[in-house]
């Protein structure tokens, strides 16, 4: 999606801006009442050691493959 950016909206940097920003509060609301729901099925211990191991997932990332533009 990064790369479609300046097709969208070449010049509105604003618009742009407010929309990551309104998604990522977005999805860190629902984040937690997630994380909110399963401390009440199970303990906080519990849920603080899976997300110990999240910045993992950022790790594992890396070995996703490239992307190639095609010329």
């Amino acid at each position: 999606m990064k790369w479609q950016l300046p097709r969208i909206g070449p010049g509105k940097v604003g618009t742009i801006a407010g929309l990551f920003f309104g998604l990522s509060f977005g999805l860190a609301g629902i984040g937690s009442v997630l994380l909110g729901w399963l401390i009440d099925l199970t303990s906080v211990a519990a849920v603080v050691r899976v997300c110990a191991f999240l910045p993992l997932l950022g790790a594992v990332a890396f070995l996703l493959p490239k992307h190639v533009r095609k010329q």
